[in-house]
């Protein structure tokens, strides 16, 4: 077992790396400014949609929802029936249907109404824990309504983001994607963290594949203990 002076070194050493790598990522990809992506509730329930499906079906669920029923504020007295036909293109929309009706009776039944502005003064870590006591709402869903909503410096961690950083080491192969948020927000600057999330993801998609990455064009690849030996 480390001792706690070789942790901190372990994790200086990681930090430095992910430096080295956000700086390269912004120059391969461009640098991403935050912008909102919009009401904290309404990116929980996209962020909900999204769960098991891809971002073009969770976007055209998110649309239909808000086609059929117009504000959230609407969906939350809406049947689960009609909640679920609305969402179909997003998959599993009974389950899903079902969970947002809850979130959105929940806020409601605590706070009087959707609006989530008041996370935006408490602590990170506070407002995460209050995100995932909703029905539904893990730790990815939380800190993406955490960044895209309220620009905090939460990481989300998809399948993306999970497999690209065990592929650089950042990570051990065997880290839960729960884990793997608490470590690389450890070795990830606060501010680097939206760039860092979007850049992986983009890199994720284009390069580092699940099956067979293209390590051959990989600007990375000088950083990665994985390269080459798929």
């Amino acid at each position: 077992m480390a001792t706690p002076a070789e942790s901190t070194e372990q994790t200086s050493s990681l930090a430095r790396r992910v430096g080295d790598i956000t700086r390269v990522l912004d120059a391969h990809y461009g640098p991403r400014e935050w912008a909102s992506h919009g009401r904290p509730v309404d990116v929980l329930i996209e962020t909900v949609l999204s769960q098991n499906t891809s971002d073009v079906n969770s976007h055209r669920a998110f649309r239909a929802l808000q086609e059929r029923f117009g504000p959230l504020e609407a969906v939350s007295t809406a049947s689960v029936e009609d909640i679920e036909e609305a969402i179909r293109l997003a998959g599993l929309s009974r389950i899903k249907s079902v969970r947002i009706r809850q979130i959105l009776e929940q806020l409601v039944g605590e706070n009087g109404s959707l609006d989530l502005s008041f996370l935006d003064g408490m602590e990170m870590d506070a407002a995460r824990r209050y995100l995932v006591s909703l029905p539904g709402v893990g730790p990815k869903t939380a800190s993406c309504v955490l960044v895209f909503a309220l620009g905090a410096p939460a990481l989300p961690v998809d399948t993306h983001v999970h497999r690209v950083a065990r592929r650089l080491g950042l990570i051990a192969p065997n880290v839960s994607a729960e884990t793997a948020q608490s470590e690389l927000e450890d070795i990830v600057e606060p501010r680097a963290r939206y760039s860092f999330h979007l850049h992986i993801i983009e890199h994720g998609r284009r390069v580092c594949h699940a099956r067979k990455p293209s390590c051959e064009r990989c600007v990375l690849a000088r950083f990665c203990p994985s390269a080459f030996t798929f």
